[in-house]
């Protein structure tokens, strides 16, 4: 994981690092989730980072509690949402298009395409105003109260 913060420090996508440390992307999205990376690979990503490579190596001796700190997981975890969004969004605008296509060319004196765009982009709102916060029933107070509360204690 220490990989993936001196990347993300430095605003690297990982092809970015994968072209200056000549290694493959496949290999540096196996060593972000946490394989074992090989010394060569270890030198190559220290030198790339200008760091000592023991500071790499550090890595596989810490427990994951010291990798990340739970603030680092839950931003991770809100841009993986995002990333979400933005996949189904973009899912949705393709397939919304090809069915208005596949319509137009079928039956074009009825849009039935407006049903589908409509369903689907009723979930992609949901999806939408979930990611980004907009009305936060559920927010993680919520979530931390629920918890305390079946707990019985205080976090």
């Amino acid at each position: 994981m220490i990989v993936r913060k001196l990347r993300l420090k430095r605003a690297w996508s990982q092809e970015q690092l994968a072209q200056l440390s000549g290694l493959n992307i496949r290999t540096i999205q196996r060593i972000e989730r946490g394989q074992k990376a090989g010394l060569e690979s270890l030198k190559s990503l220290a030198a790339v980072f200008e760091v000592e490579l023991d500071e790499l190596l550090m890595e596989d001796t810490m427990n994951n509690s010291e990798k990340v700190t739970e603030e680092e997981s839950r931003v991770i975890e809100h841009v993986k949402d995002i990333k979400g969004f933005y996949s189904h969004l973009i899912n949705y605008t393709v397939v919304v298009l090809g069915l208005f296509i596949v319509n137009f060319l079928t039956s074009p004196e009825y849009y039935w395409a407006w049903w589908a765009a409509l369903g689907w982009g009723i979930g992609l709102v949901s999806h939408g105003i979930s990611v980004f916060e907009v009305f936060s029933f559920f927010d993680a107070d919520w979530e931390k109260q629920q918890v305390e509360k079946r707990l019985g204690k205080k976090l």
